[in-house]
């Protein structure tokens, strides 16, 4: 497609600058040789007629030899201008119109790209960063139907064989700058020798479902290995253990002291229903919130009206003290901090995550899973009110919903809901777009696995991004934005612009975090940044 958009480019200058000179040449040669002067306008008339060949206007004949010569020359231009238009610009353009299979190779001097082994939908996290970046990227998809597929959307698909020598050869693996295998554990260890072997150098990040298997891939070969179901089912966890006490241990540090938190109002909780000057927030534990996730809307600003309904996730930076007195201030004043039970409904890998993570804590957890496994509790399918109900769904202080599906989550959360209208429910789904919807059933704390997924990769490939969050809601991450230097952020108005919040900087070993509307910033300055994914996206878009 590149090398067609070029053709066409060149073609288009050659047509110009052809019509420009004879146009000029039938302009001169008209007043000196048959003393019928024309404008350049009607000279360009003429020659848009000839090379067209609808006709010559009302010029002909014409009675010097030199302006006869120069008509036969120049209708032979135009013939074959009009000739070559075909096989270099038409029929390519046609064709790549009309046809919706995937090429089989990736264009040529292609370079500095990242090769992503293969379309799976825990890759469109990391096209959308890509994409923001301007860094190229080839997708190779080895199954034809779902080449093509894709290739009426992105003309960055190649049907070929990430698993084989010619198939990475055509996705110009020598000079790419990273491959991302993400297919299937076994497939992935193929996909990650094979790349060494056609290109030693080439940084090839390995993303496994079950963490085992991790060692094996790095035997291969593998730069970098990820594992995003364990760090889901971590991240989780730590919910559940956040929910029972006041200790903060997930927040992102920001210099010696300010760390930034996602911490959630508890059902039952003194601050459900409050507006944010109401809650008493600030006047209480000093914290400041700087957002807010309700029913999976992030709010950037919020304002003293803002209404905290149960559930809301506040986005707050302080001390470590400062965030603990928050959390127990955002519990149950039913409940308090001691539980009877948590509920884990999955047993997958994610499920697995969360169980090993509370085995480190005095916790106790029931476990549901349709498979009759050992160690499961209670056999049966979460959508069904008895199997919850044996589980202990209305005495469970929290819920851990790790269903590989979706749609079994979002029934399962409606359901739990209804059952237990003050039970924390945290959920797992696979899809971005479903965070949203799992919200609206009634979550309280959601993480997508193509998110977590894509920046964990993106955290590999982007050198000159630190990313300081993987698994929470919000993005942070440190950065230099060239395109600020020298404004005031109220110059630049980047909450506004992006939704993304400024919450400090760096200046050498220098941490600032007294950051105000009239701060304005140095080239070496490194950004603190938070925001959505989108949010990061459109930052770095506009100023960076």
């Amino acid at each position: 497609m590149k090398g067609l958009k070029r053709r066409i480019i060149s073609y288009m200058i050659v047509l110009g600058v052809a019509l420009i000179v004879t146009s000029l040449g039938y302009q001169w040669g008209m007043a000196t040789y048959e003393d019928r002067p024309r404008s350049f306008l009607d000279s360009l008339q003429f020659t848009v007629e000839m090379f067209t060949t609808t006709g010559f206007g009302g010029d002909s004949p014409w009675e010097s030899p030199q302006m006869h010569t120069f008509i036969i020359v120049t209708d032979l231009l135009g013939m074959a201008l009009l000739v070559g238009a075909l096989p270099v610009v038409a029929t390519p353009l046609l064709q790549s119109m009309l046809s919706s299979s995937a090429p089989e190779k990736a264009d040529e001097g292609l370079t500095d790209h990242v090769v992503i082994c293969s379309d799976t939908t825990r890759s469109e996290v990391l096209i959308d960063e890509l994409d923001s970046r301007g860094i190229p990227y080839v997708i190779v998809e080895s199954d034809r139907d779902r080449a093509d597929e894709l290739y009426k959307t992105n003309d960055h698909v190649i049907k070929a064989d990430p698993a084989s020598t010619d198939g990475l050869e055509a996705a110009k693996v020598a000079s790419a700058r990273a491959v991302v295998a993400d297919v299937s554990d076994q497939v992935d260890a193929s996909i990650v020798l094979t790349a060494k072997e056609v290109s030693p150098d080439v940084s090839v990040i390995s993303v496994v479902e079950d963490p085992d298997n991790a060692r094996y891939h790095e035997i291969a070969g593998a730069d970098h290995v990820l594992s995003p179901r364990s760090l889901i089912g971590r991240s989780l966890s730590k919910k559940v253990t956040s929910a029972m006490r006041t200790e903060i241990d997930e927040s992102v540090a920001i210099g010696d002291e300010l760390r930034l938190a996602e911490i959630s109002i508890r059902h039952g909780s003194a601050l459900a229903g409050t507006t944010l000057a109401e809650s008493n927030i600030r006047e209480e534990s000093g914290v400041t919130v700087i957002g807010v996730w309700v029913d999976g809307r992030f709010n950037p600003a919020p304002g003293p009206k803002t209404r905290l309904p149960p559930g809301t996730v506040l986005l707050a930076s302080g001390r470590t003290d400062q965030l603990e007195q928050l959390v127990e201030m955002t519990q149950s004043t039913i409940r308090g901090f001691k539980s009877e039970n948590v509920v884990i409904v999955g047993y997958g890998q994610v499920g697995r995550s969360v169980r090993d993570e509370l085995d480190k804590t005095t916790i106790t957890y029931t476990l549901v899973d349709k498979a009759d496994t050992e160690g499961i509790n209670v056999v049966g399918d979460a959508t069904e009110p008895e199997i919850l109900t044996e589980a202990g769904i209305e005495d469970a202080d929290t819920v851990v919903l790790a269903l590989p599906d979706d749609n079994t989550t979002e029934f399962a959360t409606l359901m739990i809901r209804d059952l237990a209208p003050d039970t924390e429910i945290i959920a797992r789904v696979n899809q971005q777009e479903n965070v949203s919807k799992t919200y609206r059933a009634g979550a309280d704390y959601v993480l997508s696995l193509t998110s977590v997924t894509g920046r964990m990769i993106a955290s590999q490939i982007f050198e000159n991004r630190d990313l300081l969050s993987l698994e929470q809601q919000v993005k942070v991450i440190r950065e230099r934005a060239p395109q600020l230097v020298g404004q005031s952020l109220a110059e630049a108005n980047v909450r506004d612009r992006t939704g993304c919040i400024v919450i400090g900087l760096e200046s050498g070993s220098t941490v600032i975090t007294d950051i105000g509307p009239q701060t304005t910033f140095e080239p070496e300055d490194e950004l603190i940044i938070v925001g959505t994914d989108d949010g990061i996206r459109a930052f770095e878009q506009a100023f960076c």
